[in-house]
């Protein structure tokens, strides 16, 4: 309803027209004078000003001459009513900046006309300013709620639908699923393939993880590679682990953006209401720290949040202590899982795993310390042990085993970024007498891709000492094919999550038998990682692997025990078996 000021010294004339307008659909309120006129226009910003001209005090000019000055008031239209109808008047308040005039006497159909055609010409003057308005309200709104590169709500949002998730479950003794999901070593894509690229890839997440829940649900980005699904109405945890397999599984296809095939994993941390927090910001810390003992551990993709967890960072200081003099005190100590030869069925090479034997909390595998050796500066020394550590024994076996046995040893990402690496290969290699031809170096996709003009220099210096590369856990990071054919390689590694599910997943199958395929194509071996069942060990056979490395044929194990396994010239079955 729009409202109109009269400002009328006359009471029966204002009182006349204040009735006019009220029955005629308008909200009116009247002044008696015109000083009183503009405290009201100022205090009530009308839609319109009706204004006498002659009244004592403050005349209509001055009136509108005041409201003009003043910013909130000088867009109101403004109509003089007057018995004085001289041009010259007319003239002096149209400068002025009157919108109308109205001459005494008037009728009723007179005024509302001129006031209905004043307020048509207003909205149609000021639409565009609102309109205009209204769109930089709504683009505000979305920078300041929504993530511009998927258009998915932030975490202002993400919070505020938490805490309705959370009213809404206390109604319906139902629970609120919060899932916090990152993308695995998502920065190996900016780093190898562009940021641009990466955008894309956040962008096909951001479609995917949508399509997989409900309308009611929410999917948030959190920043970087994080993202943030809010599930309610849910019943039980056996429900979430469900959609968890959904997800995961979608995730897992394969992308093809701007011509790469890109294959992503997650990890993921789940906490619910009302067991694991009562509040938006437990439940997302809880989840985040899921995230985290998942990734340590490294046994499934997705973890539901558990108290035990919130002991990871006090557990993580303890350990950097230990650590600083775990090699002076010799807690170190190898372990070797043997590789087989497919066709023979005979081990051909042993990898070299780091333990550490802690005073304390007994024997502990790297995924338990590696990452803190990195976060020290620890690695490269250690580093270092592994490497004679390993040629020493590799040596000492060759006088056991009826065929040449390869080592193979680690690098890590820091190790690989030294600038005398070939040199400080070749003097342990002279020191230990290891043939170089028995050494194989590993090295992740990651650290291959950081700088290639660099990669392929380190990688020649390695090979004119004589030895093999190989590149580890292949599959899981993001080589470019033509990048390969320029890198001096032996053997590609097909990382495990790949082999665990070639049975069950076509994707994984269809992953595995192309990097098989491209290998052979490049006349690179193929050994295959975590082999754990016959029918793994079949698929591996049939599609041409050369060796393989799991429980199904051994664990890592201590040297003594491999040096029994050599003895006795332990073999795979027979390349008939379940072909």
């Amino acid at each position: 309803m729009k409202l109109i000021l009269v400002i009328e010294d006359e009471q029966a004339i204002r009182s006349n027209m204040l009735k006019l307008l009220t029955l005629s659909g308008f909200q009116a309120i009247g002044a008696e004078n015109g000083r009183m006129g503009v405290q009201m226009a100022q205090v009530y910003l009308p839609d319109l000003v009706l204004c006498d001209i002659m009244m004592p005090d403050l005349d209509g000019y001055e009136v509108l001459n005041t409201l003009r000055q003043q910013p909130e008031t000088a867009m109101i239209p403004f109509i003089f009513l007057s018995a004085k109808a001289e041009r010259s008047d007319l003239r002096y308040g149209m400068n002025l900046g009157a919108d109308d005039y109205v001459t005494k006497p008037f009728t009723s159909r007179e005024l509302l006309e001129a006031i209905k055609a004043r307020l048509t010409k207003q909205e149609t003057v000021t639409q565009p300013y609102v309109d205009e308005m209204k769109r930089a309200a709504e683009s505000l709104s979305t920078v300041a709620y929504c993530d511009p590169l998927t258009s998915l709500p932030n975490r202002i949002v993400l919070r505020h639908r938490i805490q309705e998730a959370i009213v809404q479950a206390q109604r319906s003794s139902q629970l609120v699923a919060v899932i916090c999901l990152n993308i695995d070593r998502f920065s190996e894509i900016n780093v190898t393939l562009g940021y641009s690229m990466g955008d894309s890839v956040l962008q096909a997440v951001a479609q995917r993880l949508s399509q997989c829940v409900s309308p009611q649900d929410t999917v948030a980005r959190l920043g970087g590679d994080e993202f943030s699904l809010v599930l309610v109405r849910v019943p039980d945890r056996e429900a979430v682990i469900e959609l968890m397999s959904t997800i995961l599984g979608a995730l897992r296809a394969p992308y093809l953006i701007n011509g790469e095939i890109i294959s992503l994993r997650a990890s993921v941390g789940i906490a619910l209401y009302p067991e694991h927090g009562a509040n938006p910001d437990q439940l997302l810390s809880r989840a985040e720290t899921s995230i985290r003992w998942g990734r340590k551990q490294g046994e499934k993709e997705f973890q539901f949040y558990q108290p035990s967890m919130d002991l990871i960072d006090a557990e993580r200081r303890l350990l950097e202590t230990d650590l600083r003099s775990a090699l002076e005190n010799d807690e170190f100590l190898l372990y070797y899982q043997p590789q087989v030869n497919l066709i023979t069925g005979r081990v051909v090479g042993m990898e070299a795993l780091v333990r550490w034997q802690h005073s304390q909390r007994g024997l502990l595998a790297p995924d338990r310390f590696i990452h803190l050796a990195e976060d020290l500066d620890l690695v490269i020394p250690l580093g270092a042990w592994v490497l004679k550590q390993a040629c020493l024994q590799a040596q000492a076996w060759q006088s056991i085993s009826l065929v040449p046995l390869r080592m193979s040893v680690n690098l890590s990402a820091r190790q690989f970024k030294q600038t005398n690496l070939a040199a400080c290969v070749a003097q342990t290699l002279q020191e230990t007498g290891l043939n170089p031809k028995l050494l194989v170096m590993e090295v992740t996709e990651t650290s291959l891709m950081e700088d290639i003009d660099d990669t392929v220099a380190k990688l020649r210096d390695l090979k004119a000492i004589g030895m093999e590369i190989s590149i580890d856990d292949f599959g899981t990071g993001y080589s470019s094919l033509n990048y390969l054919r320029r890198f001096p390689l032996d053997t590609l590694k097909i990382d495990r999550s790949f082999v665990a599910q070639v049975m069950s997943d076509s994707n994984d199958a269809a992953i595995a038998t192309a990097i098989i395929a491209m290998a052979q194509s490049l006349k690179l071996k193929v050994i295959a990682e975590g082999v754990e069942t016959e029918d793994q060990l079949a698929f591996l056979r049939k599609h041409g692997c050369y060796a393989m490395q799991g429980f199904l044929f051994s664990p890592a194990l201590p040297a003594a025990e491999i040096e029994a396994l050599l003895k006795q010239d332990k073999r795979l079955n027979a390349l008939t078996t379940n072909s």
